[in-house]
């Protein structure tokens, strides 16, 4: 499913990866902690296809079954809108918009039709309890509800992949286990393929694997 091999990445003479190799399998649910500055965003950068890394004969990105190495920048947009969700750890909801138009903004360069999406926003609605908000402005919901239909937004397009960076990180303990029920519940019922980076242990420990992250080395 998520294949990396000797991946390294630089800011100028920096190394922030080096030589990473990660194999994870379809409907795995892995998290990755370490401490700040560890490359923990930048490794989910580069598999998210949102960065680029040090490219050579001995590097690999495969995910869902796709060399990256072999597509184009226009390609590479089009698989990631198809095949990755990405959630944050700020909501990144657009205040001018309700819930139900924020979560539909991935639709329009996406693959489904209307009724498709209509339907998808229903029964993900219901999974997340929140088909009761879809009208309101996220500056009428909690810091909760609001990364909860993040959550949706990430998923609206069918993503076979979900990368998630410190999703409950701005969260009170209530609303953070909110938010950990919920990656178990997705990972277990539509069989998503989640990698997770956080600095919560309790976080980490739902997950199938724990990676930890140190100068840029797995430790």
């Amino acid at each position: 499913m998520i294949k990396l091999k000797n991946i390294s990445k630089f800011y100028g003479s920096q190394k922030i990866l080096d030589n990473i190799s990660l194999d994870v399998k379809k409907g795995e649910f892995i998290s990755i902690i370490g401490p700040s500055g560890a490359g923990k965003t930048t490794l989910l950068n580069i598999i998210g296809t949102i960065e680029d890394f040090s490219a050579s004969d001995k590097t690999e990105l495969t995910l869902n079954d796709i060399d990256i190495h072999n597509l184009n920048d226009n390609e590479i947009s089009e698989f990631r809108n198809k095949n990755i969700g990405f959630i944050f750890q700020f909501h990144q909801l657009l205040p001018e918009l309700n819930l139900e138009e924020n979560i539909f903004l991935p639709s329009l360069i996406g693959k489904y039709s209307k009724s498709e999406y209509l339907k998808k926003l229903k029964d993900l609605a219901k999974l997340l309890g929140i088909e009761k908000l879809l009208k309101k402005y996220p500056d009428s919901i909690s810091g909760g509800e609001r990364q909860r239909v993040a959550v949706a937004r990430s998923l609206i397009n069918g993503p076979k992949i979900l990368l998630a960076d410190e999703p409950t990180g701005n969260l009170d303990s209530k609303n953070e286990q909110i938010i950990m029920d919920l990656f178990k519940k997705l990972n277990k019922e539509l069989g998503l393929t989640i990698i997770l980076v956080t600095h919560n242990n309790d976080f980490a420990k739902i997950s199938n694997k724990c990676y930890t992250l140190k100068d840029g080395k797995w430790s």
